[in-house]
């Protein structure tokens, strides 16, 4: 049996196109499972998790919290992931953490290298993507916001030091902005990532309220082109 000062978390990741459930204890990551296929991201999860907490040794009843991604992302993957994370809450009366999507790339990111400002972005349609800006101690520059991408869009931060763009939003913004200052590395959080943050909120008693807790949408798209109108 987990003894007491064992902690188990579950971690749920449905926002994106590539879904991902982790079991974890203490921050070490023990199992994770994978689904590739974005429109297929509900009928998985359940058979997924049940298969997951077996393969770990798991039952329900050790987990001490379930976090998962709130946004911003998919609507519908975002209603998957919350809905789950919620009746896990409530069935098994643990707490809920909420991950915010931009900050986990921007915090996954620094874990490895600790310098420049980062910019997540999550790709949405066209030239949109959802973004944030922090600094290299994590504290936020900009806070989340939806954003029609022009080439001037993060000219406030540019000149400062080097700006590295994260996420799968962040190609389409490479052919817009020219600047020597900015890096379009490759980069995608692990599961280990996720595991290590929501491990960190626990240990902080970050913790959601369960009954008001919703998808984080963002909010309407920003267009600069319309605002000047």
């Amino acid at each position: 049996n987990i003894t007491s000062f064992m902690r188990c978390l579950l971690t749920i990741e449905t926002s994106l196109e590539t879904a991902l459930l982790c079991i974890s204890r203490n921050g070490e990551l023990l199992k994770s499972s994978s689904n590739y296929s974005q429109k297929d991201h509900a009928s998985w999860l359940q058979p997924a998790l049940e298969k997951l907490l077996e393969d770990a040794g798991i039952s329900f009843s050790d987990l001490n919290a379930i976090a998962v991604v709130a946004g911003p992302g998919s609507y519908t993957g975002l209603r998957v992931g919350m809905a789950s994370a919620k009746g896990l809450c409530y069935a098994l009366k643990v707490p809920l953490i909420l991950l915010d999507n931009l900050y986990v790339l921007a915090a996954s990111y620094l874990h490895h290298t600790d310098k420049g400002i980062i910019c997540p972005m999550i790709d949405a349609r066209r030239m949109e993507v959802f973004t944030a800006v922090y600094d290299s101690s994590k504290n936020t520059l900009m806070a989340p916001a939806a954003l029609v991408l022009e080439p001037d869009s993060f000219d406030k931060w540019i000149n400062m030091e080097p700006l590295f763009f994260i996420g799968n939003g962040a190609a389409k913004y490479k052919v817009l902005l020219k600047s020597a200052n900015a890096f379009f590395p490759e980069w995608q959080p692990g599961a280990i990532d996720f595991v290590r943050i929501a491990q960190e909120m626990y240990d902080k008693g970050e913790f959601a309220e369960l009954a008001y807790a919703e998808p984080f949408y963002v909010k309407a798209f920003y267009d600069p082109a319309k605002a000047k109108s």
